[in-house]
């Protein structure tokens, strides 16, 4: 196991195994304790996952350069149904800022407009523009979509995430 694939799996560890007291609205809920990080993304609400990622995912921590592959990668893993719904996610929340599908395929050389046809490729190329020109709207889809993250590797991501829970989450452990 490389040291990459330790520390991403040592972020994950935290961020199950963390006490969810937040430090802007203290809890004694313990029944958050989280098995793994699917456990996670099932068991909190969007609310809770935009809190913690708050503007850590945000091309001014991370660069462009780096996400974009850890982005192909992670969309390439997860299940032909989720990407589906990721594509969805992203494409309906540019639809809200006046961008038409049809527009996004030309300008970003998608193979298709719509969601249910889309490549990996296809969906990391709308994933990567929503990252660079849409941040909000990039963070607002992996709260409402948050498999991908489970597959994100890249150390930086990892350290900004751990940062993020580790603020979320209170710093406790039990």
């Amino acid at each position: 196991m490389t040291s990459s694939e330790q520390y991403k799996r040592q972020i994950m560890n935290d961020l199950a195994q963390g006490n969810v007291e937040s430090l802007d609205s203290p809890s004694t809920d313990s029944t958050k304790e989280y098995q793994n990080f699917d456990d996670f993304a099932q068991r909190t609400t969007a609310d809770e996952r935009r809190q913690l990622f708050g503007r850590s995912l945000h091309p001014n921590n991370i660069p462009t350069s780096q996400m974009e592959p850890e982005l192909q990668k992670a969309i390439a893993q997860i299940k032909p149904n989720e990407r589906d719904d990721v594509a969805r996610a992203f494409l309906k929340h540019l639809k809200q800022r006046g961008l038409d599908e049809r527009q996004l395929e030309q300008q970003l050389g998608l193979s298709t407009h719509n969601a249910g046809h889309m490549t990996a490729d296809d969906v990391s190329k709308l994933a990567s523009f929503a990252y660079h020109n849409h941040p909000d709207i990039f963070r607002e889809v992996l709260a409402e979509q948050p498999g991908i993250i489970k597959f994100l590797s890249n150390p930086v991501v990892g350290a900004i995430l751990g940062l993020a829970a580790a603020k979320w989450l209170g710093g406790h452990r039990k």
